[in-house]
């Protein structure tokens, strides 16, 4: 990487104030700079510095604005309107209005809802909930909204870039940060942008030296050929103990789940609830994960405004209980070889064995270990699995036709928190096939609410469903660590996509 020390050689404490990093990530995929179509997860936090959007996310997850000073929403969310500040330029000192913002936005919608194409785009869930976006002036965004709720506004978090430039290569930006320099495969050269509407930034460049793989992301970071590192490799456990490091964990967006299939015979909801009671998924993280995961009881995360916390200790490990439930639903060791059993329908001994697909990442057994980890964990009540890997089409295909007992599954979840995909009534990730009239319309209920306080509110009876019904079980969100030698941020919720939230503010 000789040109990235000819281009910034100081990048390093000159003083007291940190005024360069040098970053290390892994990217093979990136070619051309697209912010609308990023193809590997830690270009997102690169983009988020040289992009910026409507509405950015605050450390509780909740929306302020950015290039929008304000807004407001009227017939009962039928329709938002959004005010735009009016002392924003791109990098180059051209003015942004509210029709960079709706050239953007049009962009996005007319991918995500192009037939021809499989690849709808990383902002393409804007499809759902944006009907039309104008502007009523340069100042003035409008939108008509599909989905009238509160959640429009995280859909605002996409990038903005010139009107002209939307479908072009390394778009200007309107962020703390922009482009100097980029060559796929070697290096990107941030520098501030010294038209950025804020106050400069003191960390004035940020050098991303590119990887091909993560073991060699990690290596850079061991002899020092960067300052800071994304990972979530296990192997980057170990710098959570050094003293020469800082390690801040940061929270993905990638929710691991046991699926249960609520049509199976055997899967009744005492068998499910059963189940829920023995998986000990602080153990998972612990022994498989070596910490790298956050435990969850619903599908939001631990500790946000949406979670429902007051139900934490119904879900607490319990195989006696567990024992319990599966003796109300009628199984029992009759013949004492430590499998449970039933008679059936037709009058035969029926064993409690259950079919166990898992998606395997390439070179990571880590999920097969997950899985192998919670049969031993059920066969200490009785209950058989066999765990069989499977690639990720051949688990789908299973899914889709419902042929399988349990899956651990992963979900890459959406900025907005709304998770009906996976449990409303034939909905695409409701692969459990569960069916409640009453989850329903606690779902269609949520997305006619419009504050924050009365969205929260319809959450909280979701997710007390969820429990009483135990469709299927969430497991841990995926966690990684931002290794540094050098502190940059003040931001306490440190999250996936925005690891280098706060540097443009950040001085010691």
């Amino acid at each position: 990487m000789t040109a990235a020390v000819l281009l910034c050689p100081d990048l390093s404490l000159a003083s007291s104030q940190l005024t360069g990093l040098v970053l290390g990530i892994q990217s093979t995929k990136t070619l051309t700079i697209r912010p609308f179509e990023p193809l590997e997860r830690d270009m997102l936090s690169i983009y988020n510095m040289v992009y910026e959007s409507m509405i950015v996310l605050d450390d509780n997850y909740l929306p302020q604005g950015c290039l929008a000073e304000s807004w407001e929403e009227s017939g009962g969310g039928k329709t938002w309107t959004f005010h735009i500040r009016s002392n924003l330029t791109f990098s180059d000192g051209t003015p942004l209005t509210a029709h960079d913002i709706v050239a953007s936005a049009e962009y996005i919608l007319a991918k995500a809802s192009d037939e021809n194409i499989t690849d709808h785009g990383f902002y393409a869930n804007l499809n759902y909930y944006v009907s039309s976006i104008s502007a009523k002036d340069d100042y003035t965004v409008v939108i008509r909204a599909k989905r009238k709720c509160y959640t429009l506004l995280y859909q605002m978090t996409f990038p903005v870039v010139p009107a002209s430039q939307v479908n072009a290569d390394q778009p200007l930006g309107s962020g703390p940060y922009r482009i100097e320099e980029f060559h796929a495969g070697d290096y990107l050269w941030l520098q501030a942008n010294t038209n950025w509407w804020k106050a400069q930034p003191a960390v004035r460049e940020i050098m991303v030296e590119f990887h091909e793989t993560a073991p060699a992301v990690i290596e850079s970071y061991e002899y020092a050929r960067v300052d800071t590192i994304f990972t979530r490799s296990i192997a980057g456990a170990q710098y959570k103990t050094g003293t020469a490091s800082i390690t801040m964990s940061y929270r993905t967006n990638q929710l691991e789940c046991l699926y249960m299939n609520n049509g199976s015979e055997e899967l009744t909801p005492e068998v499910r609830k059963a189940i829920r009671y023995v998986v000990d998924r602080s153990k998972i993280v612990s022994n498989v994960y070596s910490g790298l995961a956050e435990p969850t009881n619903f599908p939001f995360y631990p500790g946000t405004w949406m979670y429902n916390s007051d139900l934490d200790s119904s879900f607490t490990r319990n195989p006696d209980e567990a024992r319990r439930l599966l003796a109300e639903a009628g199984w029992a060791d009759s013949d004492s070889n430590g499998i449970l059993d039933r008679i059936d329908s037709e009058g035969k001994l029926h064993n409690l064995h259950l079919s166990f697909y898992v998606y395997e990442e390439p070179d990571n057994d880590v999920r097969t270990e997950a899985a192998n980890q919670i049969a031993s964990q059920l066969a200490e009540v009785g209950i058989s699995c066999k765990v069989e890997p499977l690639t990720m089409a051949n688990l789908r295909e299973r899914l889709s036709s419902g042929r399988f007992n349990l899956a651990l599954v992963s979900f890459a979840m959406d900025v907005s928190p709304d998770p009906g995909f996976m449990l409303m009534r034939g909905n695409t990730g409701n692969y459990c096939r569960y069916k409640s009239t009453k989850m329903n319309e606690l779902f269609e209920s949520l997305r006619t609410k419009v504050t924050q306080e009365e969205y929260r509110s319809k959450l909280m009876e979701i997710q007390q469903l969820f429990y009483e019904d135990c469709p299927f079980i969430c497991l841990y969100y995926r966690t990684g660590n931002v290794i540094t030698r050098h502190m940059y941020t003040t931001c306490r919720d440190v999250r996936e996509y925005e690891l280098l939230r706060g540097i443009e503010s950040y001085k010691e």
